[in-house]
């Protein structure tokens, strides 16, 4: 049984179906948008 798992998991190594990439810009492009948000809404306010 554990050597049926060990030969498969072997032979599924292939490409990832997303690209580690186009997590990492998502990722960045969440955060920015954000940042962007947090900023825009504190609107130049002095600090208390």
């Amino acid at each position: 049984m554990l050597s049926t798992v060990i030969t498969l998991a072997a032979e599924a190594e292939s490409e990832p179906a997303v690209h580690p990439y186009v997590v990492g810009a998502i990722a960045l492009a969440l955060l920015l948008v954000l940042l962007l948000a947090v900023v825009s809404f504190g609107g130049g306010r002095e600090h208390s």
